[in-house]
Parts: C-alpha cells; structure tokens; sequence
C-alpha cells in the first residue's frame, strides 16, 4: 500500500538529513524544477544550519544564474559534493568550485540520468562508451573538476576487446521531483509540463536505495482522477507530496497547453525571428545548409538555436524530424532561457530514453555549440577560461551523431563584423582566440569521431573548417574575408589548407 504523506514544504526539507545524497529534477529556467522543497530546504539550513554535507546529483543544469534552482544549495557547509552535467545556472556553485570549497564531478548528462536508473534497478554500475577520450575517462581526469576532488568515480574496462568506462553506483538518500498532478495515493502526473525529464529514474533511485522521495505538484486530485498512461511515477515510490499551487511552467511564465502538449498553437502567428546579431545569423544560416529531408536533427543549447528560425523561415519543419536531450520532438523548438521546451511537440519523451535514443546511434545530424577548438580537431564547452560548464548532453551527442555540425563565432570577447558592399568585414578582433594549440579540456574526441567515420565541421562567421585524418582543414571562407590576415592571423596553429570555396553571399544579406 502507499503511505504517502502530504506535507508542507518545510515539513518535507525536515526528512532532507545531514550527509544525504539528494538527486533534484529539473532543467534550464525552471523546467519541473520543485522550488518550492528547494526554498524550504534552504531557509531550514540558513536558520539551523542543517542539512550539511549534502552530496547534490542532478543531469542537466537548473536555475536563474541568481538565486533559484542548483543555487539554493550553494552554501559552505550545505554542500559538500556535487555529481552532475551542467553549471551555467549555478554561478554561485561555479564560486564554490574554483573557491576549492565543495568536491565537483562532472559527467555527460546521459551518463547521470542513465546512472540513476542503474542504481534503481541494483545494477553493478552503468557501462557504456559515452566519455571516452574525453575529460571523464580516467586516462584524463576522470570526471574531477578541482583539487579537492580526488574520489574515483569512473574506471576503464575492456569488454570484447573493446574500451568501455563503468560509471560507479551510490546509494541515493532522497530524491526531489516535480509533477502537474499527484493524487491522494500518490500517483504522480506530469502530463502539462514542458518536458518529464528524469523525475521516474530519480524516484527510483532513491526508492530502492531505503531513501525518500518527494515530489512538488502544482494540485491534488482524488484518486481515479489521473489516466493511467499519464502517471510517470506511481504512489508506492513516492513518500511525500508538497502542493504549490503558485507552480509555474518556467520561472514567471505560467502552464502553456501548447508547450505541455496538450493543445495545437497557430504558429503562423508565432514567427521565430532570425537571430539579430549578423555573426549568429550567418552561422545558423550557414548550418542550415547542411540539413537533408527526411533526416533526424538534434540541437544543442546556444548559437545552434538560431537554426530553429531558419527552419521556420524556410518552411521546413515538416521535412525534417527534429529533437532536443530533454526529449522534445518537433515542434517549434524554444531558444535561450527556455531551451528543451517546444511549441506544438509531437512527443515528449523521458529524457532518460532520449539519450538512449541518442548513444544508439539515432542522429543522422547534431548541431552544437563550439567553445574552443584545437589543431587535432578536439572541442571544449565544458571548462572555459578556468570556469566549469559543464556538457550537459553534449558528449553523448557528439560522440554517437553520424554528422557534427559544430556551430560558433571565431573567436569571442569583442569581435565585431560587418556586411558591406558584398563583403565581410572584420571591425575587431575579439579578446579570446577560440582555435587554440590544446584545448583546456576534451568535451569532443577528434580521434574517437575517426575511428567512428563520423562527419565533423566547424563552421563560423569568417571561415568554415572540416576534420580530416590529422587535425582540421579550411574549406570555406566568406566573402571579403583573406585567409591570411583575417583567419590565420587569430588561430593558434595553421589548418591544413586545400581548395577553399566562398561561403555564398546570401548567407550574410
């Protein structure tokens, strides 16, 4: 039988104790993120000064780079570890991190999500390819992020004479969700959120490691209320509910039923825009000729956005099938805050199964964001200038897609451009060359993408590049634009260099 409670959120944070790994749903800017329990479990630390010690596991990245989602946890002494894929939101964790104040491991988004549902299930661990040659795998530095973390999370195995990387299993103590909908048994329903994200395998996780599991929804309903095909979580997981009436779909933006699924937007009337920097338009234009009918496309987070409007532009949509980590699949896909969300999705799926969808191989085409680039061809979004990103989905993306399209400007910090008369003109230089000798950390493994055969470009503003047998090789370069003085000049290596195309002008009118 279910012995759910329902509880207050200051009643819930009470079962949160010191030294518990606690596992959080959520993603971006408040996507079925429990804000509420968050906020409670925060003010109970700031005025006892408990729970302490607290292990903080997550896959994908929440909060408002200010003081809501992974940033109520960011205080000394309330946190001791955190295991997750993504920081952007957290910059006050970031803090802790380069402060040396909390043990940080960072891992692929899918690996977190996929580890969980390992760990429920009793499971000796998750094995899988995902990280390898990249900084997870312990021939690097094995998921570590600062000094003070020195545990050993991840080990290299080889099955069947190939390489695999086993990520290790942790009990988890209490895991924190969201839903729409829970009835008085217990039954969770996240049927008019933007996404479910990983909520099932965090219940289970900490259901079948002895934990509690607490789960934040918007109303409770009486029993029978619920479709059975809509609960993602059953009662006998769940030991407590919050209700938050006030619950919204992304932070200050109320329920959509045309983001939730449950209802049809004229997008006709709902126009996506071209991105108005000329650098972001060209790219996502640029980009978007590498896209085939009938092809599955994933994006990334960041300037791969902007081919959703070129999409639209072109009208598109209904010859492509297009699908974002959170598990999203068509649609008209959200951009920036509200990235992983979508307008009129086909299908919303776990994002659990989506990365499972992703490692098996189900990409024809990825488009993701580009921090920096070395002369092997290797790419860093994960830890920049010192600072800890994070991949989120990117690794198992990037590394299972049969194409990448790596997609960002060349270089960062004050670089401007412009269009005139027919050519591109440099105006400045930024700050921060981005095509560097060796790149801070590997998030993309040039030499792994060869071994698999795999498609790669770079394509920036200015030039265009490809991956070859031994490093990367300028293909394209814009109008206007001399290789020598506007390309060579602001990368750290010289590209092998063969027959360059221009990049049409179109692309930049």
């Amino acid at each position: 039988m279910s012995t759910t409670r329902f509880l207050s959120p200051t009643e819930a944070a009470a079962l949160i104790d010191d030294g518990d790994t606690v596992a959080i749903s959520g993603n971006g800017a408040g996507m079925i993120s429990a804000e509420s329990v968050f906020a409670a479990i925060e003010e109970r630390f700031l005025e006892t000064g408990h729970p302490r010690d607290l292990t903080l596991v997550h896959s994908l990245g929440l909060g408002d780079r200010g003081a809501r989602g992974t940033n109520r946890f960011a205080h000394e002494g309330m946190l001791r570890k955190v295991i997750a894929a993504h920081f952007t939101w957290s910059p006050k964790i970031q803090q802790l991190i380069r402060d040396e104040k909390i043990e940080a491991y960072c891992f692929p988004g899918g690996v977190v999500q996929q580890l969980l549902r390992e760990i429920g299930a009793g499971r000796p661990g998750l094995f899988t390819h995902s990280g390898l040659g990249t900084f997870a795998d312990p021939r690097h530095d094995g998921g570590r992020c600062n000094r003070r973390s020195r545990e050993s999370l991840v080990e290299l195995l080889s099955i069947d004479g190939h390489d695999v990387l086993r990520y290790k299993p942790f009990p988890v103590d209490a895991a924190v969700i969201r839903a729409t909908y829970a009835d008085t048994r217990g039954n969770l329903s996240p049927e008019e959120e933007a996404v479910d994200m990983d909520i099932h395998t965090m219940a289970l996780a900490a259901h079948n490691s002895g934990g509690v599991v607490i789960a934040q929804v918007r109303q409770v309903v009486e029993p029978g209320t619920l479709r059975a095909r809509s609960v993602r979580v059953p009662g006998i997981m769940v030991d407590a509910v919050v209700e938050e009436p006030a619950q919204e779909l992304f932070y200050g933006l109320p329920y959509d039923p045309t983001v939730s699924g449950a209802r049809r937007a004229h997008l006709g009337r709902l126009a996506a825009a071209l991105p108005d920097k000329l650098e972001r338009r060209v790219i996502a234009r640029r980009a978007a000729r590498e896209l085939r009918p009938g092809a599955s496309l994933n994006f990334g987070f960041g300037i791969p956005g902007g081919i959703f409007s070129v999409i639209a532009e072109q009208g598109m949509e209904s010859q492509l099938w297009m699908s974002v980590e959170q598990g999203a699949h068509n649609g008209r896909m959200l951009d920036d805050r509200l990235f992983g969300a979508a307008r009129n999705p086909d299908a919303i799926v776990s994002s659990v199964e989506q990365f499972d969808y992703y490692s098996g191989g189900g990409i024809d085409i990825t488009f993701l964001g580009m921090g920096e680039t070395d002369a092997a061809g290797n790419v860093n979004v994960s830890h920049l200038g010192g600072n800890l990103i994070g991949p989120g989905g990117f690794i198992e993306i990037a590394q299972n897609a049969k194409k990448v399209v790596f997609c960002g400007t060349f270089d960062a910090q004050g670089s401007r451009c412009t269009w005139s008369g027919g050519a591109l003109l440099v105006l400045a230089a930024g700050k921060v060359r981005k095509f560097v000798k060796d790149v801070e950390r590997i998030t993309f493994a040039a030499d792994y993408a060869r071994r698999r055969g795999q498609q790669v470009l770079y394509i920036t503003e200015r030039a265009v590049f490809r991956l070859n047998e031994t490093g990367i090789e300028l293909i394209e370069i814009a109008p206007g634009i001399d290789i020598e003085r506007d390309v060579l000049a602001y990368m750290d290596f010289r590209p092998a260099i063969g027959e360059v195309a221009l990049m049409p002008a179109a692309l930049f009118e």
